[in-house]
């Protein structure tokens, strides 16, 4: 094996955390850096080289912690579930600073490559404005322009993988870029205003089924669509994708689409609990449907996310409950 000297920035979060171990295993040299204080880490490697407390918007940190590095995963953003990412448009915007900032220091520290972690939500919204088919609502990297992309976090998402596209092309660094479409798993935010719909509604239906009250609020009307990737299958893409030498941006999502008011079955299935709902259309809600188009990355890699929604949601289901249970 090709050992490597890898710097993973976002190392404190969900899909760092997941990164990290599964480098550490395949025994490469890791470098995990994380802007949160290492008791708020999601997962601790003590095989790596861990550093707490660093902000990788700064660009001194950029530089200093890039030196003598073989490969940069960029994971590192400020963001959240849909309420973080609805009223924090200027706080998702700054993250714009840590790509380019790390572009810089790979390219006057001589890093030669360097993958960057965009986001579904680059793609117009209005593609996502109607509830369709699966097929139908399934969005291609080529939809990414004309852009229109989501206020802040999608806009800050977009530029970025344009930056890194231009270092490729002026300077030389090698680059993969992976559309991420609703990551979960166990390990990630299931509390506080920051998780994603798999883990909000776990926590709600397990929380419904702790107290007897079989009542939990949705957000909307329950008939948004759309596609979640489980954890194990993103660690694998990004693999995928990097071995396979393609420099544009690909999805790395499933296309297992599901409404709100399915995934609601199917976690209240595993709770072994009927809930009723109370739908609040004041939350925020996204956009209307959402789902990846896997056409390109099977074309490209040979393979797709294969995990099925409901096996994802039992172990994230359990995890959480675990989590719950410890409070």
């Amino acid at each position: 094996m090709n050992r490597k000297k890898i710097l993973v920035a976002g190392a404190g979060g969900f899909i760092g955390g997941h990164l990290v171990n599964d480098l550490v295993s395949k025994g490469h040299n890791v470098i995990a850096t994380d802007i949160k204080s290492i008791d708020k880490w999601f997962q601790i490697s003590s095989e790596a080289d861990n550093h707490a407390d660093c902000d990788m918007r700064l660009k001194d940190n950029c530089y200093q912690l890039s030196r003598d590095v073989d490969r940069i995963y960029n994971l590192a953003c400020n963001m959240g579930g849909m309420g973080f990412i609805q009223n924090n448009h200027a706080l998702c915007m700054e993250s714009v600073l840590i790509q380019t900032h790390m572009l810089m220091a790979a390219r006057d520290n001589g890093v030669p490559e360097i993958l960057y972690s965009s986001s579904a939500c680059v793609y117009p919204v209005e593609a996502q404005s109607e509830i369709k088919d699966a097929q139908a609502q399934g969005l291609k990297e080529k939809h990414a322009y004309p852009a229109n992309p989501e206020d802040g976090y999608g806009w800050e998402k977009l530029f970025s993988e344009i930056i890194t596209q231009y270092f490729d092309k002026d300077f030389g660094i090698d680059h993969r870029i992976c559309r991420f479409h609703n990551v979960y798993g166990p390990y990630g935010t299931w509390k506080d205003g920051r998780e994603k719909a798999p883990a909000a509604l776990c926590r709600k239906i397990i929380k419904a089924k702790r107290n007897g009250n079989h009542v939990i609020e949705v957000w909307g009307d329950g008939e948004q669509t759309r596609s979640f990737l489980y954890i194990n299958d993103c660690i694998t893409g990004m693999e995928k994708i990097w071995s396979s030498g393609y420099k544009k941006p690909l999805n790395l999502g499933s296309s297992e689409m599901v409404s709100v008011n399915q995934l609601i079955d199917i976690i209240s299935g595993i709770a072994g609990i009927t809930v009723a709902r109370e739908y609040n259309l004041t939350k925020p809600q996204g956009v209307r449907g959402r789902n990846s188009d896997n056409t390109l990355i099977k074309e490209i890699t040979g393979w797709e996310p294969s995990i099925s929604l409901q096996k994802g949601l039992e172990k994230t289901y359990d995890w959480i409950e675990t989590e719950i249970e410890k409070k």
